[in-house]
């Protein structure tokens, strides 16, 4: 009996890729029930400085988890991670920490100098992740072209 090891690891991998996305889906649906009760405790508290930061950090952080499932979600079309959807959650990610430190007022120049230039290194990732994957979309189509018109000259007299 042979096994197909490259089978039987696509199949795991898809197994626990399809776990993880039930579980950040799942989190999803709780943070938001979460964010909407809440939202009720607004009403009553007489300090909304402190409680609107936690909001905000809340929305943010569901950001991340819908960036990181769309990445999840998208391995089950293409079999395979893309990169731009990682990165997005990065930039999300660090964009969460410096609005939130900036809206607590708690962040120091050199950390605003350090997160901008995570931020500059993520938007050229991202943006070299899109070109690259532009150019593998038209080499594709190219090639098919091509094939399609050997095809075509092979089956003419």
């Amino acid at each position: 009996m042979k096994i197909d090891f490259m089978k039987l690891f696509n199949k795991v991998v898809g197994m626990v890729f399809g776990v993880m996305l039930l579980f950040l889906t799942l989190g999803i649906v709780i943070g938001v029930l979460h964010l909407f009760l809440y939202t009720g405790d607004l009403l009553v508290e007489k300090e909304l400085g402190k409680h609107y930061s936690k909001i905000i950090s809340d929305v943010l952080t569901l950001f991340i988890l819908i960036e990181l499932s769309r990445s999840l979600a998208e391995y089950f079309t293409t079999q395979r991670l893309r990169m731009t959807f990682i990165v997005d959650a990065g930039i999300v990610f660090v964009l969460r920490e410096l609005m939130i430190k900036l809206f607590e007022h708690k962040i120091e120049p050199a950390e605003i100098y350090a997160l901008s230039a995570l931020m500059l290194v993520l938007t050229v990732l991202r943006i070299g992740s899109v070109v690259v994957y532009q150019r593998e979309k038209m080499m594709v189509e190219v090639a098919a072209k091509r094939k399609e018109t050997r095809n075509k000259d092979v089956s003419e007299p």
